[in-house]
């Protein structure tokens, strides 16, 4: 069961993230900006850190590459979101979220060349169908003619997608020398610090919900994605990361579509509901993987 353990918690991962993509856009409906959104994710950290600190009786590693590594892991995932929101801002998501989430394959090949992770057959066949479907379920269908001359999202939306890669591989790595609680509370740690950032990007001349759908439902949400980052570093603790990476990012929007589907009513498309079907089938072969 140990050696499967991995896979018990990618699967929480999964069921975790795909709730909060299911609802992540209600706030921001209402009229609560992206920016503010990333300062309650970072709050809702604090929970989960402090349970998980708690779960190992409070010890804290204040060794120097243990900072480093902690650090490091925090600033790549929430410096990336920020640096996402600025590309979102200048260039369309339909064109965005396909380039960056196909992140994994940084962290498959550093994992690959680095750490000398290998995999089995089943594991090799579900990394290709994970890495075929995850761009797949992030294609949304362009506006107006559908079409840009406009390159320069390419570069900030190049550093999310090394940032993204490179979080996941150096996750497995700080988990070969530190605790994952240890992790976890230096990202927590790491997104607090980079909330003041999020607030300068944030127009505040603008109409801003100061509601309860505002902020009560951003921190009920943030706290689903929360959650689900802890338990993906226990799936880094013993999984391959060259696993554990495409098959979370992969299945995850399978659960928002479907709770999409059930809440809103809204049917995917075909390239969707294709993206859906072999990340499927990838799931069912990296879970024959032997990690």
């Amino acid at each position: 069961m140990k050696s499967k353990l991995w896979l018990v918690y990618a699967i929480i991962t999964t069921v975790f993230w795909g709730i909060w993509g299911a609802l992540i856009e209600i706030p921001e409906k209402a009229g609560f900006p992206a920016t503010l959104i990333y300062v309650v994710w970072s709050i809702t950290m604090i929970p989960p850190a402090l349970v998980a600190m708690r779960l190992i009786g409070w010890e804290f590693d204040f060794r120097k590459k243990s900072i480093i590594y902690g650090l490091a892991v925090g600033i790549l995932g929430a410096g990336g979101q920020l640096v996402l929101f600025h590309t979102l801002a200048i260039s369309p998501a339909y064109l965005v979220y396909p380039f960056i989430s196909l992140s994994p394959v940084v962290t498959i090949a550093m994992s690959l060349f680095l750490l000398k992770e290998r995999a089995n057959k089943f594991g090799w066949i579900g990394v290709f169908l994970a890495l075929v479907a995850i761009p797949l379920l992030s294609y949304t269908s362009p506006e107006g003619n559908g079409t840009t001359s406009n390159l320069i999202w390419v570069l900030p939306a190049s550093i999310v997608f090394f940032a993204w890669g490179a979080q996941a591989y150096i996750i497995k790595v700080a988990n070969n020398s530190m605790k994952a609680e240890n992790i976890f509370f230096y990202m927590m740690l790491s997104g607090l610090l980079l909330a003041p950032v999020a607030l300068l990007m944030t127009d505040f001349s603008a109409d801003i919900n100061w509601g309860f759908e505002g902020y009560g439902y951003s921190f009920f949400i943030q706290s689903l994605n929360a959650i689900g980052a802890l338990f993906l570093v226990y799936a880094f603790r013993y999984g391959k990361a060259m696993i554990v990476s495409p098959l979370t990012n992969a299945v995850a929007p399978v659960t928002t579509v479907i709770l999409s589907l059930i809440i809103y009513a809204v049917i995917p498309n075909l390239i969707t509901t294709a993206g859906m079907v072999i990340a499927i089938a990838a799931a069912l072969f990296l879970s024959l993987e032997d990690s």
